[in-house]
């Protein structure tokens, strides 16, 4: 996927500045649990990602109704399409959350698709899609550049677009589109190191399994990663890097994991940039034999869930709240439909899961109780 929009990623000056990150490590002089400790206590106070085109967050709960607007609201019968780039826990509970806020404030949802992660697939969708005539799109570009004239057609036919994680190329906020809601994925992206440099006590071996696009949520979480692992745990050494592109997330992570592990047989842990590709490097763990190297990554699907339940190889994620996401994007669409000005960018704040949270975290990011496999997994 190769997304051409204007991408401005948190940069390491920037982003050292607002996490307090020092060169001048505390790794040597106090343990890394309370090097993690503290950091995450920091990426706990606020959102540090910022939008596709630098806007600083604003909050979900800035999002408000009277309860005449709502009475309006109803009233218009307003429909909404859905177009997500693929299938996973993620887009579920996406889904859920839009489900769930769409039904309250009348809207009527007219079709949901999933493209693969394929663009041409999503283009032809998302023109089917707008033969229904929604008033609402509701969706995430699987690549900006070649889906983009899909969306300047919606929004042209009329169709309110809140887009998720990413934007198409070419689409002015407030004009083409209404916002973007994400996740603080820089945050996320720091959690899991945070973790994974308390699990290593500070030292070891690491490889980093990334996504080789130009997708701007992906390359914020490897960056918090990235930046976080080097400045705050020196003792851990970054020995290989692989880009995979997909849509064969999984297989590809597999094969990159394979090829780690090939070099560095005794590698301490591997970072996959979310939780599909995580699964492919558990693939490529069990396929070595290998009961020792250590997995991070973030997004809580339940593969990794499991695995981290059970004491396995993951040992703590960074995890979005796609619940919470979809329930803001319906608000953002109803409040385009009043006709309300709405925030260019609303981020989640980042949630950091270890084992002992898991349980817990599962009904935070999906808004329902932890699924009764999961909760059998659980090892205390």
């Amino acid at each position: 996927m190769k997304a051409s929009i204007k991408s401005k990623v948190v940069l390491a000056g920037l982003t050292a500045a607002l996490l307090g990150v020092s060169t001048l490590s505390a790794v040597g002089a106090e343990s890394a649990a309370s090097v993690a400790k503290k950091g995450l206590a920091e990426l706990a106070k606020g959102v540090y990602s910022t939008g596709p085109n630098g806007e600083k967050a604003a909050a979900a709960s800035s999002l408000k109704f009277t309860a005449a607007e709502l009475k309006k609201l109803k009233k218009m019968k307003a429909t909404a399409a859905i177009s997500f780039h693929l299938t996973s826990d993620w887009t579920s509970g996406q889904q859920a959350g839009l489900t769930k806020r769409f039904g309250e404030l009348g809207i009527k949802i007219v079709g949901v698709t999933q493209a693969d992660f394929k663009a041409d697939v999503q283009v032809s969708q998302i023109q089917t899609l707008m033969a229904k005539k929604p008033n609402i799109l509701v969706s995430i570009p699987v690549d900006g550049q070649a889906t983009a004239g899909a969306y300047k057609d919606a929004a042209a036919a009329g169709a309110k677009i809140v887009f998720m994680d990413n934007t198409a190329a070419g689409l002015t906020v407030g004009k083409d589109y209404v916002s973007v809601v994400s996740a603080d994925n820089y945050a996320n992206g720091a959690a899991s190191a945070y973790l994974l440099g308390r699990n290593l006590k500070g030292k070891g071996t690491i490889a980093l399994i990334y996504h080789a696009a130009d997708f701007w949520v992906t390359k914020q979480r490897w960056n918090g990663f990235k930046e976080t692992i080097i400045n705050k745990f020196p003792g851990i050494k970054i020995v290989d890097e692989q880009g995979i592109s997909g849509p064969d997330f999984a297989g590809d992570a597999q094969k990159a994991a394979t090829a780690i592990l090939t070099k560095n047989p005794k590698i301490s842990a591997i970072w996959a940039v979310w939780d599909t590709p995580a699964e492919g490097v558990l693939a490529a763990l069990r396929d070595a034999g290998n009961t020792t190297t250590k997995i991070a990554t973030q997004d809580l699907g339940a593969n990794v869930a499991i695995s981290l339940a059970k004491k396995g190889p993951v040992i703590g994620l960074g995890a979005q709240r796609p619940f919470d996401a979809g329930v803001t994007e319906a608000n953002l669409a109803a409040y385009a439909l009043l006709g309300k000005k709405a925030p260019a960018y609303i981020a989640m704040p980042a949630l950091a899961v270890d084992h002992a949270g898991v349980l817990k975290a599962w009904q935070t990011v999906y808004s329902a109780p932890a699924p009764a496999d999961l909760k059998a997994s659980f090892k205390k």
